[in-house]
């Protein structure tokens, strides 16, 4: 993270970082230099060396749209600037990670290596594991799902009309929920950590654009072989990753934990890292019952909405050839309602396709995803409205999975076993509409009131024959464990991480969080 003070920063001996470089999108990047220089308002001076630290889109002018650039360069001469503050990751971890190894290198000789263990092998779980592994602690990761490959097997299984797998779904499985996504990686949170899951995608086979695009992205199509990847790489550095392997019960002693019991035996550890994803409801109720201290946290609730792609190109760029040079157009909208309720867009799929995201039996769950490519007919994303805990009925922590599973089960009634599907105008003017039933009627409602104003801020999003789909109930967590300052809960040795536990919300925080709770075990 830069100190953001003025468009220039110098940052390292004559090393430079310029913002708002704007170039039409046909510009060639060999001009960078000379964009440089009349922004500095200096012919003279010697440029080299440049790089791309950030791309975006500045779409303000439609159909005149730019892209605009944040660019790193060397410069002959020291120009009169404060330095800028700058945090790399692997300068500052570097020395404590090699200290780390050398002390876990001394205790396995020894024998007295006390392995940790980490539940839930998606974004969170993936890169606690890796970093633990880089460390040299040989960490253990449990994954109730199947390995990737056997994974998408199963999905496709499913999808074309066969049996649920409760074990292995959308939602369980190596790479967690984020595999079947658009492989998002935008987060509104700031930290240094975020350029090293970055960096690490990259080194696992993601394009080199993520490093510098506003709204970097792999794709599901991609992800699979990044996840292997990463995998692989933990394992080359002595850790494990056992797939169909369930957390069951925790072991603690005096408020420690002593071991944890899966579906395939004990396991003794003094260490466990709880990256178990926002849809292990199971392992919420069990961890309720061993005293966890837990407590209710909001969510949202809504549908999944369709439109042409091209109508979204041209509302978003002008023109919707622009999308064969700038890509698939995304967008992000939001209204708050009279009765104080947001309703908002979520995880929008450019180019994508609307998916059966079940991981329970007799229910309809709806998500979506992309493809690297964004080139479906269809752009989605989710359309919800906010719940409250006050909604939940009840004030028993768990009471918010409760209120999911009562809506899952209603849509799939509504469904006939399927995820129910309607257009927008049948969704308004009809009271008995399969999706609207299959809401809240505060959600409905609310989606209502919300459309024509979201129409507003994107031409044609409210058009009479926008698809919906029901329902979304999974875009975060209805539960937080909590945890304190060192991460760990009441029990020492137990670390609640990312989505799951309701600390996160996307791939790229839910990594981040497992980057946090992977240095607290290190430096413990």
């Amino acid at each position: 993270s830069f100190q953001k003070w003025s468009n220039l920063q110098l940052f390292e001996d004559m090393r430079y970082r310029i913002h708002q470089i704007k170039l039409n999108i046909d510009d060639d990047h060999s001009i960078f230099e000379k964009a440089i220089k009349k922004k500095l308002k200096r012919r003279d001076v010697k440029i080299s060396d440049i790089t791309i630290a950030k791309e975006s889109i500045d779409a303000r002018k439609k159909p005149d749209v730019k892209l605009v650039y944040s660019l790193d360069f060397s410069c002959d001469e020291k120009l009169p600037l404060d330095e800028a503050k700058r945090q790399d990751y692997d300068e500052i971890m570097t020395d404590r990670i090699d200290i780390c190894r050398e002390k876990a290198a001394k205790l396995e000789e020894e024998g007295m290596l006390e392995r940790p263990v980490i539940a839930g092998f998606g974004p969170c779980g993936m890169f606690a594991g890796l970093i633990l592994a880089q460390a040299g602690m040989k960490p253990i990761v449990i994954e109730r799902g199947q390995a990737v490959d056997e994974r998408l097997k199963a999905v496709q299984k499913f999808w074309d009309g066969g049996k649920l797998d409760p074990e292995s779904n959308v939602q369980f499985g190596e790479g967690g929920a984020g595999t079947f996504s658009d492989g998002k990686l935008t987060t509104g949170i700031k930290d240094m950590r975020i350029g090293k899951v970055l960096k690490e995608f990259v080194a696992a086979g993601a394009e080199e654009n993520i490093l510098y695009k506003q709204k970097p992205h792999i794709g599901t199509d991609r992800l699979v072989d990044i996840v292997k990847n990463i995998r692989t790489q933990i394992e080359e550095l002595g850790g494990e990753v056992r797939f169909s392997t369930r957390l069951e019960d925790i072991i603690c002693e005096d408020k420690k934990l002593k071991a944890i019991v899966t579906n395939k035996g004990k396991i003794e550890t003094d260490t466990l890292i709880l990256a178990i994803g926002h849809s292990a409801r199971d392992t919420f109720k069990m961890l309720y019952e061993k005293d966890l201290p837990m407590e209710q946290k909001p969510f949202s609730i809504g549908v999944r909405i369709e439109h042409p792609q091209e109508m979204i190109n041209r509302a978003q760029y002008g023109d919707p050839n622009l999308a064969e040079k700038l890509g698939a157009a995304d967008y992000k909208l939001n209204h708050r309602c009279e009765s104080g309720r947001g309703v908002y867009t979520f995880c929008m799929c450019p180019g994508g396709h609307v998916i059966n995201a079940s991981s329970e039996e007799n229910t309809a769950v709806t998500n979506g995803m992309s493809n690297s490519g964004r080139d479906s007919f269809y752009a989605n994303s989710g359309l919800l409205v906010d719940v409250r805990t006050e909604d939940f009925g009840s004030e028993h922590p768990l009471a918010g999975v409760e209120f999911q599973r009562k809506y899952e089960h209603l849509a799939y009634e509504m469904g006939e076993g399927k995820n129910p599907k309607t257009v927008y105008a049948d969704f308004r003017d009809n009271e008995d509409d399969k999706v609207r039933n299959s809401l809240p009627e505060f959600a409905a409602e609310s989606i209502i009131e919300a459309m024509p104003y979201l129409g507003k801020k994107l031409k044609g999003f409210d058009s009479d024959d926008a698809i919906m789909t029901a329902v979304e109930t999974r875009s975060s967590s209805p539960v937080r464990i909590l945890r304190g300052e060192d991460m760990q809960t009441s029990v020492t040795g137990i670390y609640p991480a990312g989505e799951g536990p309701g600390y996160a919300g996307g791939i790229m925080s839910a990594a981040v969080d497992g980057i946090k709770a992977a240095e607290k075990v290190m430096l413990k």
